[in-house]
């Protein structure tokens, strides 16, 4: 575990930061075409800097950037162990930075320090050093042919990537996308969002420090109708991934579909349920989890678990263990690292979040909060993205599963249950894209994270499966019989 800092030592450090403050396009950071734009403290509703922004005309170099590198092969064409040379060294200099950026991702996005130190930077360099070894790993085949021809299936990087990230987890989200789109030879052009925009540019630079080339990984901060709709609708983009609301990853869908048919991954919102049964056990840990996996990031995260569908025979126990987990979640100044829970993301989420409770404050930090409702409650189905949980009792196993399906969103779910049959047929039976049994989890690096209906489209983060939405697979037929025998028939 990170040996983590004084709240003193880490304001120190905020105070001393240098952020950048404008577009990394080229291999450098050069002035924008757009507005100046401030990023603020959450926690203070102080300005940290003025960030000179992108616009089309930005995108459109940027594009011409990523393509000219990607033609010329400067990294698409390179050997696939080289790649991985430059990407551990990102690795290294992240690491060699890595307070620097925990503190300016803290300050930024209103994250506990604590979370920062120990979750996002430690993933953050894992995911791209996973990323980085399975690019001379991941080999093509050969399909069964008759002896007069050779077939072989190969994978080819699929060019211009745009990467539209999330504000919650900045430097994670940022590295589950440039971590295989590089590995598998693509230039990568970054759109952070609005509101954390600095991790991203800061960890552009450490690229071109390491050795990447110029115009393979760009950062073009600035807001959507200007950076993220032109980079959707462009006809030199081959793909985007994006992480955000379902609302918005629909549109990513029609930008395709009035261009250039690109491929779109969509990872979108969630309304999980941790599902718990009547035999659950130890309901000790069953609270600790669910604690951790509703309140996590204030609430802020697809994945949290935000229903609670419990069976009215543990309702009451296990309630009572909950709000006594919860009281030792402390609330507060996201730079002091015994505070569990920072502030959310800006005013205007605040206002959401608390127009689903009685909350009338105008402060950025809002309590964890617990509601037994019933299941059509809009607190049990819309996605309120902060630190609420609603609670939803129910009388049996299938009117459990009933509930959790009863969504329009599909990410991921939890399983409590002493009963090894009935848990592995709940997990079955949950449309989730991914079901944890006997705690709250996204798997790990190793595994696909995506989700089903309205949660996800067109593919999946992290693992091998990643690889898949960042190249084009390709067949090459080789006739290898000899044209003068008059029988070559391919």
């Amino acid at each position: 575990m990170t040996d983590l800092l004084t709240h003193a030592e880490y304001a120190a450090i905020a105070d001393a930061l240098d952020p950048p403050r404008s577009p990394f396009i080229d291999g450098k950071y050069q002035r924008g075409n757009g507005p100046l734009m401030a990023t603020t403290n959450p926690a203070t509703r102080a300005e940290i800097a003025q960030i000179s922004t992108a616009d089309a005309k930005d995108v459109d170099l940027a594009v011409t950037k990523a393509r000219e590198a990607f033609d010329q092969g400067r990294w698409s064409k390179i050997d696939p162990d080289a790649r991985k040379d430059v990407l551990t060294r990102l690795c290294k200099l992240i690491t060699r930075n890595r307070r620097e950026l925990a503190v300016m991702e803290s300050v930024e996005s209103g994250k506990p320090i604590l979370d920062c130190e120990t979750i996002d930077l430690p993933e953050t360099i894992h995911c791209i050093k996973w990323h980085a070894e399975a690019a001379d790993k991941i080999y093509d085949q050969t399909a069964p042919t008759g002896d007069g021809a050779m077939a072989m299936i190969v994978r080819e990087p699929v060019g211009v990537v745009a990467a539209i990230l999330p504000w919650n987890f900045p430097l994670m989200m940022l590295a589950w996308k440039i971590g295989p789109a590089l590995a598998a030879g693509c230039s990568v052009i970054v759109k952070p969002a609005e509101q954390t925009s600095l991790t991203a540019l800061r960890v552009a630079e450490l690229a071109h420090e390491a050795g990447i080339p110029r115009g393979v990984l760009q950062v073009l901060p600035g807001d959507g109708p200007s950076v993220g709709e032109p980079l959707g609708r462009h006809m030199d983009v081959d793909m985007v991934s994006f992480t955000g609301s379902t609302e918005t990853g629909r549109r990513f869908l029609r930008y395709a579909a009035d261009s250039n048919l690109k491929k779109v991954v969509l990872e979108c919102g969630g309304k999980n349920p941790a599902v718990v049964f009547g035999d659950a056990e130890n309901l000790d840990h069953v609270a600790e989890h669910v604690v951790n996996a509703a309140f996590w990031n204030a609430g802020q995260n697809c994945s949290a678990t935000s229903r609670l569908i419990v069976h009215a025979s543990v309702k009451d126990v296990l309630l009572e263990k909950i709000n006594a987990r919860v009281r030792d979640w402390k609330v507060g100044d996201p730079l002091d690292p015994t505070n569990h829970i920072g502030a959310l993301i800006d005013a205007g989420h605040c206002t959401k979040v608390r127009s689903f409770l009685d909350d009338k404050g105008d402060g950025p930090f809002v309590a964890p909060t617990i509601l037994e409702v019933e299941a059509d409650d809009p607190r049990a189905r819309d996605e309120i993205f902060g630190p609420v949980l609603s609670v939803i009792t129910v009388a049996s196993n299938d009117e459990a599963v009933q509930v959790a399906n009863d969504t329009d969103y599909g990410l991921a779910a939890s399983v409590f249950s002493a009963g090894s049959r009935s848990a592995i047929r709940a997990a079955r039976d949950i449309n989730a894209g991914t079901v944890t049994v006997n705690c709250y989890g996204e798997g790990n690096i190793a595994t696909p994270f995506g989700g089903y209906k309205q949660s996800g489209f067109g593919g999946r983060d992290n693992g091998l499966h990643a690889h898949d939405q960042y190249t084009e697979v390709k067949t090459i037929w080789i006739d290898l019989t000899d044209p003068a025998d008059g029988n070559n028939v391919t």
